[in-house]
């Protein structure tokens, strides 16, 4: 299934969008291991303070680069979020020529300046990082929002935080495949 706007881009970027969309996970190496730098992003991020935010997501992010054997990015973390009347920007990813891309959030609400839920801010990170990793290891020309985009931030969600034991039993049994196509370091996915 394509979303809507497939059907405006060119033929070479429908290419593209049919790569991305056939990548459903990302796989990482010992994904337990980083335990200790997830809890420590959801203490920092509970101060309330940018600083021990910011440091706390660019160890994570580090570490996820270095697991997916990718460069890493610079890492800004804002106060509150801009908003307009569509909505409340979380997070952007910036890509320049010459230039170490830079992963931007906003840890706070635009309504009412609160500290986002744990869960919406590193589900925020890892979708600015899988833009990242469309380029770097995916290498893809661009980066689309593609259902196999969506599923793969998901994929890197459930390894860092995993479901209770009952549900997997419960995805299991509701026929999930596990075998899904996926990119593994080492795996890498050619453009063109």
């Amino acid at each position: 299934m394509t979303f809507a706007y497939f059907d405006n881009l060119t033929p070479a970027q429908q290419r593209v969008y049919r790569m991305s969309d056939s990548v459903h996970a990302l796989r990482l190496r010992e994904p337990r291991t980083l335990e200790p730098l997830v809890a420590a992003l959801r203490e920092a991020l509970a101060t309330g303070q940018v600083e021990d935010t910011e440091r706390a997501t660019a160890r994570l992010s580090d570490a996820l680069c270095e697991r997916l054997g990718v460069a890493t990015t610079r890492v800004e973390v804002l106060e509150v979020r801009p908003s307009s009347s569509t909505g409340e920007l979380h997070g952007m990813y910036t890509l320049e020529r010459g230039r170490r891309p830079l992963l931007q959030l906003w840890m706070r609400t635009a309504k009412h300046a609160r500290v986002v839920a744990f869960r919406t801010y590193l589900r925020t990170l890892l979708h600015e990082l899988c833009h990242h990793l469309d380029f770097l290891l995916l290498e893809l020309p661009c980066s689309f929002h593609t259902e196999g985009f969506f599923q793969r931030e998901s994929s890197l969600f459930h390894q860092l935080v995993p479901r209770p034991a009952r549900q997997r039993v419960s995805g299991a049994a509701k026929g999930v495949d596990e075998n899904t196509p996926d990119i593994s370091p080492g795996r890498r996915r050619r453009g063109g």
